[in-house]
């Protein structure tokens, strides 16, 4: 196994854990300041969305402040659609490490969440790809782009869903 991949996997797994383990903080230490982070919806039967600032996202932010806003109302319990917050069990499979494109090394990956609350479990499932980059020696999300595969959505899907 490559060096390089095994960095990429850990820093994949590691996302997981801290999101499973509600490490809040070294969650957003995964990411760049500038990273975008996105989940883009479904426009017809195969096809997403393109353009996060002109069409419908499921989430979106250009930025890790929007992130940082997102885990503060979760932390602080000012979320009503995360409290309580769920049980979270993610998976993370099927790593492929690609070039590196315009600085960034490019990563895919599958995924499947599953999330416990209110005497019930829902299982998202789908795709990552990732752009990363590596910032004073440490591999970090500069982008990443969420492709949540179920068609419907069974409750409140949010980024410890996914």
């Amino acid at each position: 196994m490559s060096d390089q991949f095994s960095k990429v996997s850990a820093l994949l797994y590691e996302e997981a854990a801290a999101l499973d383990e509600q490490r809040w903080d070294d969650w957003l230490a995964l990411f760049t300041p500038d990273v975008e982070y996105w989940m883009p919806a479904w426009d017809s039967e195969h096809e997403l969305t393109q353009d996060p600032t002109s069409e419908i996202s499921l989430i979106y932010y250009s930025d890790r402040s929007g992130l940082e806003d997102r885990i503060w109302r979760i932390k602080s319990g000012m979320s009503s659609a995360s409290t309580p917050l769920p049980r979270t069990c993610h998976l993370v499979t099927n790593i492929r490490v690609g070039a590196v494109v315009d600085g960034l090394l490019q990563v895919k990956a599958n995924w499947q969440g599953n999330a416990y609350r209110h005497e019930k479990t829902d299982s998202f499932y789908g795709s990552y790809t990732y752009g990363l980059r590596e910032e004073q020696g440490k591999l970090l999300i500069a982008r990443k782009k969420i492709v949540l595969m179920n068609d419907t959505i069974p409750s409140v899907v949010d980024v410890y869903n996914v």
